[in-house]
C-alpha cells in the first residue's frame, strides 16, 4: 500500500475494515496497551502479541509487501478479515517508530517468521505459474464457439420472454404491478438467471423495489421499464449495431469478456473505494486515476458473501501499474495487471470541472451507454450548501450546483465532508448521474490528503 519503510495515515488502515463495527474495534486497539513484541521490517511485514480477555496473547501479522493485496493473519477466532486486531496492529504502525520500532524481518519472531516466509513462497510459486501459463494447454477453439453459440441462445429466449412479461405488465397498467408484489418480479428475474442472463436479472429485480417506493413511482417504473426493454432490443438487434455498442450490450446482458486493450502503464492515483453487499456477493469498487494519461478506470473485486475482497487499495496512494480495458463502448472498467512498485502516498490530485461541464460528461456518456447510471467526475471549487431538505454541491465562483442524491445526503460521509469545507471551496471526486451527484472522496482548500467520504 505504501513504498516499503513509508507508515500510512489513519485513514488508509481505516480504509481496510470490513464494517463500521470493525473499524471501532480496530480503532480502540491502536493504542499500546494490549501490544507487546510488535516490530516493522523495511520489507513489509507487521507483527505483534494483542492481549485478549483470556490468559493468552494473539499473535498478529500483517503483509503489506504487495500495496494491491496486503494479507493477514492472526490467532483470534474472528471470521472478517481483516480483524480488528489487524486493524489495531496498523493503527499502532502508523503511529510511528516509537510505537512500532522497525527492525530487520530476520528478527521477527519465529511465529511471525514462518508465516511470512510461508506466503512469499506461496506468491512466488503463483507468479511463476501465471508466467508459465496453463499446464493443461490451450482450450478447444470449437468447443469454446459451441459453449457460446449455446449461451447465446438461452439469452434470446431470455430477452424474448421478458419483452413479452414487459408488454403484459403496460397492457394491463402500471398498477397492477403493485398489486402483484415483489414476487412477480423474482420470479422473472430467476428465468433471466436460468437463461445465463445476469445482467437482465439484476435489473429487473431492481424493478421489483420500484412500485410503492414513494411518491412519483410509477414514472420511475416506466423509465426503468423503458431501458430494460431497450437492452432487450439491442441483444435481439445486436448484429445490426456497431461493434463497441454491440460489446456494451453483450456486458450489460451479463456475457462479459475479458479485458482486451493494450496495458496502459501509469501511476494510478487510488480515487476512490467501497463496498456494494448483496446476499450473496460483495463487490468492491475501485476508481483510478492515471495521473500521466488521465485516464479513469473501474477496478472491480470480489467477495462471498459475508467476507470483504482482497484487494484493498486505500484512497490517496499512488500504485505505479499497468490496467487494461475491458471492450464496450464508453466503458471504464479496467483490470489491473502488473504492478512495478507497492503503493506510496501523494498530494496528487485530479484536475477538476465545472457543476455544468460534469452534468455535460454524463449526457455525452449516454450516447455510448444508454443505460450507464454515472460518471467518474472530479469537481473543482465548489461548496456543501443546504438545498430545502437536501444538498448540493455548489459553485464557489458561478451560479451553478449539482444535488446530492438521496443516498449521499443520508451518509456520515457528507458531514465530514461539510467540515473539511468550513465554507470554503473543496476538490470532490464522485459519481455523477441522473439522480445527482454522489461525493466519494475530497480535497481540502489548501495542499493536504485526500479525504475518504464512503
Amino acid at each position: 500500500m505504501t513504498q516499503q519503510g513509508v507508515r500510512w495515515t489513519t485513514d488508509q488502515v481505516l480504509a481496510l475494515a470490513p464494517d463500521a463495527a470493525s473499524r471501532k474495534a480496530g480503532s480502540k486497539l491502536g493504542a499500546a496497551g494490549p501490544w507487546s513484541e510488535t516490530g516493522s521490517s523495511d520489507e513489509g511485514a507487521v507483527w505483534g502479541l494483542c492481549r485478549g480477555s483470556g490468559a493468552g496473547s494473539y499473535r498478529t501479522v500483517v503483509d503489506v509487501a504487495d500495496g494491491s493485496a496486503p494479507a493477514y493473519t492472526c490467532s483470534c477466532p474472528s471470521r472478517k478479515f481483516p480483524c480488528k486486531h489487524a486493524l489495531g496492529l496498523l493503527l499502532l504502525w502508523s503511529d510511528g517508530e516509537e510505537s512500532v520500532p522497525a527492525r530487520a524481518e530476520a528478527q521477527a519472531p519465529d511465529w511471525a517468521e514462518r508465516w511470512l516466509a510461508a506466503r512469499r513462497g506461496r506468491t512466488r510459486e503463483e507468479r511463476g505459474t501465471d508466467a508459465r501459463g496453463s499446464e493443461a494447454g490451450p482450450a478447444d477453439p470449437e468447443a469454446a464457439r459451441r459453449r457460446a453459440e449455446r449461451r447465446a441462445e438461452r439469452i434470446t429466449a431470455g430477452a424474448t420472454e421478458l419483452e413479452q412479461r414487459l408488454a403484459d405488465l403496460l397492457r394491463s397498467g402500471l398498477a397492477t404491478a403493485e398489486q402483484a408484489g415483489y414476487g412477480l418480479w423474482e420470479e422473472t428475474a430467476a428465468r433471466m438467471v436460468d437463461a445465463q442472463a445476469p445482467g437482465l436479472a439484476s435489473r429487473v429485480r431492481e424493478l421489483g423495489a420500484i412500485p410503492g417506493s414513494g411518491p412519483g413511482w410509477p414514472v420511475r417504473l416506466l423509465e426503468e421499464c423503458a431501458l430494460l426493454h431497450l437492452l432487450d432490443q439491442g441483444w435481439l438487434h445486436r448484429e445490426h449495431l456497431p461493434e463497441a455498442l454491440a460489446a456494451t450490450v453483450r456486458t450489460r446482458v451479463g456475457l462479459t469478456r475479458p479485458p482486451d486493450g493494450t496495458p496502459l502503464r501509469d501511476d494510478w492515483l487510488v480515487l476512490a473505494q467501497y463496498d456494494v453487499v448483496d446476499p450473496k456477493l460483495t463487490t468492491r469498487r475501485i476508481w483510478l486515476h492515471g495521473v500521466a494519461s488521465g485516464r479513469t478506470a473501474l477496478v472491480l473485486s470480489y467477495g462471498a458473501a459475508g467476507r470483504a475482497p482482497e484487494l484493498n487499495l486505500p484512497v490517496g496512494l499512488t500504485l505505479d501499474a499497468e490496467v487494461s480495458a475491458y471492450p464496450g463502448a464508453g466503458q471504464r472498467r479496467g483490470a489491473l495487471g502488473e504492478q512495478f512498485a507497492p503503493p506510496a502516498p501523494t498530494v496528487v490530485r485530479p484536475a477538476g470541472v465545472t457543476t455544468a461541464e460534469a452534468a455535460a460528461r454524463y449526457g455525452s456518456a449516454l450516447r455510448d451507454d444508454p443505460w450507464l447510471e454515472s460518471v467518474p467526475v472530479t469537481l473543482d471549487g465548489v461548496v456543501p450548501t443546504p438545498d430545502g431538505s437536501s444538498w448540493q454541491l455548489a459553485e464557489a465562483d458561478g451560479d451553478t450546483a449539482l444535488p446530492l442524491t438521496p443516498s449521499a445526503t443520508a451518509r456520515p460521509g457528507l458531514w465530514r465532508l461539510v467540515a473539511l469545507s468550513g465554507g470554503a471551496p473543496v476538490t470532490v471526486f464522485g459519481e455523477c448521474g441522473h439522480r445527482g451527484f454522489t461525493p466519494l472522496t475530497a480535497w481540502p482548500p489548501t495542499p493536504g490528503e485526500a479525504v475518504p467520504l464512503c
